[in-house]
């Protein structure tokens, strides 16, 4: 009597200890993540927007000490994200400990008719909107536009005269760019030559080196290449002047095409991501933005920052998913 006394004792205990465990790892679960090092993919080749996204995030997280944990980014390039995506969605819908750095061509490249993902922004857990950037229209320094208008004048007379190129594929966010002034002044942007890179750091590549006549890009990427006078800015796709070294630069409007394009970066999770994971970063990504060091990265950038957490942002992202669909389906590059 007495053994089978202790044998239910010590099942209590056990069971006991058990309970109060799970219990104790419910009730903190904000408190152990993250636990191991964390992966920011840039779906891209280096030095393109996602790329210093990804690294302007994790740099700052590890100034501001936010984050505690060791943060590191990968450059997974191919097919302007679509590679990435696909394996992440496959492999990773539960990972928290892996994150990406993103912006429209999430929503494009699922929306596009060429190329296009089966995935897309609804496959994952967008966690926060950092910054908004804008579209631009670039030429080499010895170019002999020194214009959108005058750019435009030559595309009226034969549209495939010239060679663009954009650090992302077919139907992609750097082809609209590329197309849209031509779209509004009535240029049959269908016969544009456009050529795909693995990021903007690609397309500047084959810009300086003769293999392109003009690039897409946002423009904050062009900034360095200004400054060192290797690239002329001819227009911007913002609503007016940006400050800056691009303050000389006039909008799209200004040179007489009514067009804006936004272009906006953030982070995104795993679809699955875990209620833990989702409150340290929606906490943790708000303090970011409000540091000193967060807006120190936006000066040197050249980047204006705006922050949306993940309810914000996933409403966003459902209003910009409808005007890109729009879009795409007036120049007939819309998926079926």
């Amino acid at each position: 009597m007495k053994v089978k006394g202790w044998k239910k004792i010590l099942v209590g205990v056990v069971m006991a200890s058990l309970l109060a465990g799970c219990g104790a790892a419910k009730g903190s679960s904000s408190e152990v993540y993250p636990e191991k090092p964390i992966v920011v993919v840039a779906p891209s080749g280096a030095g393109g927007g996602w790329d210093r996204t990804a690294r302007t995030f994790t740099k700052v997280l590890g100034e501001t000490k936010l984050v505690e944990q060791t943060m590191t980014v990968e450059n997974k390039p191919g097919g302007g994200g679509t590679v990435f995506i696909a394996d992440y969605v496959s492999n990773d819908s539960k990972n928290d400990y892996k994150l990406f750095a993103g912006s429209p061509p999430v929503l494009i490249n699922n929306l596009k008719k060429e190329g296009n993902s089966p995935f897309g922004y609804k496959d994952t857990t967008p966690l926060a909107q950092l910054t908004k950037d804008y579209g631009s229209i670039v030429v080499r320094s010895d170019s002999k536009y020194d214009s959108l208008e005058t750019l435009l004048e030559d595309l009226k007379k034969d549209p495939k005269k010239l060679t663009f190129a954009g650090g992302s594929g077919p139907g992609s966010m750097y082809h609209l760019v590329s197309i849209l002034p031509a779209y509004k002044s009535g240029v049959d942007h269908k016969l544009i030559k456009y050529v795909s890179y693995d990021g903007t750091g690609e397309a500047m590549t084959a810009l300086l080196g003769g293999n392109a006549d003009v690039i897409a890009t946002d423009a904050s990427s062009v900034i360095e290449y200004l400054k060192a006078g290797k690239v002329r800015v001819l227009a911007v796709a913002a609503p007016e002047r940006l400050d800056g070294e691009l303050s000389d630069v006039p909008t799209m409007k200004e040179s007489g095409v009514d067009a804006e394009f936004a272009i906006w970066r953030g982070i995104f999770g795993p679809k699955d991501m875990s209620k833990a994971a989702l409150d340290f970063w929606n906490d943790t990504i708000q303090k970011m933005t409000e540091s000193e060091e967060w807006k120190t990265a936006m000066d040197q950038s050249g980047w204006t920052s705006e922050y949306r957490n993940s309810e914000e942002f996933v409403k966003f992202l459902d209003e910009q998913n409808e005007q890109i669909k729009e879009l795409l389906q007036a120049m007939d590059m819309a998926k079926e």
